[in-house]
């Protein structure tokens, strides 16, 4: 009898132990919305995308990962689908008029002709844009989920890397200081 009042409390101490666990990770200090990446100060991975066409016109060039070389440029992986990339699309047209950056897009596990009338809907800010229709480019950055946004170095490496949309706030505070910081 005994036993069984212990199997029945096991799913209440499983919760007490997880929210236990939750309660300090929020307490320590630590903002769940940074997530650490491996590839910071790393070069960018290798790739080669080709561009984005719809109704047999290209729509934009496409991508490879020597075109970082000799250029800051800010790569945002976005979609179609992806209601977050509409929130943050004010943001990356802002950054598309930076002087001396590229931007370059690389459009996620989208349909071309999704990702053309998107784009022709909310405007073209993007210089390239590389297809990763099966999403075998974002791997390779570690991608957790559209959108996110790497700020690349002149020597092609990963300088800064923002996870979710670019809120003005991210804008003016986290990216446009760093790629200020690369000029020099």
């Amino acid at each position: 009898m005994r036993s069984r009042r212990l199997l029945y409390l096991a799913p209440l101490a499983v919760f007490a132990a997880i929210a236990a666990a939750a309660a300090f990770y929020l307490q320590s200090g630590r903002d769940p919305s940074l997530l650490p990446s491996a590839l910071i100060d790393k070069p960018a991975p290798a790739f080669s995308a080709p561009g984005l066409e719809h109704g047999g016109k290209i729509i934009r060039q496409g991508i490879e990962s020597a075109s970082f070389k000799g250029r800051i440029t800010v790569l945002n992986f976005f979609a179609s689908w992806c209601a977050p990339c509409l929130i943050e699309h004010p943001q990356i047209t802002v950054l598309s008029k930076v002087p001396g950056v590229t931007l370059a897009g690389i459009n996620y596990k989208d349909k071309p002709a999704d990702a053309a009338r998107w784009l022709a809907r909310h405007g073209n800010p993007y210089a390239r844009i590389g297809v990763d229709r099966d999403g075998e480019i974002a791997p390779e950055f570690g991608l957790y989920g559209v959108p996110e946004t790497y700020l690349i170095d002149r020597a092609g490496r990963i300088r800064f890397k923002q996870v979710g949309p670019i809120t003005k706030q991210v804008l003016e505070e986290k990216i446009l200081p760093a790629i200020e910081a690369l000029r020099k």
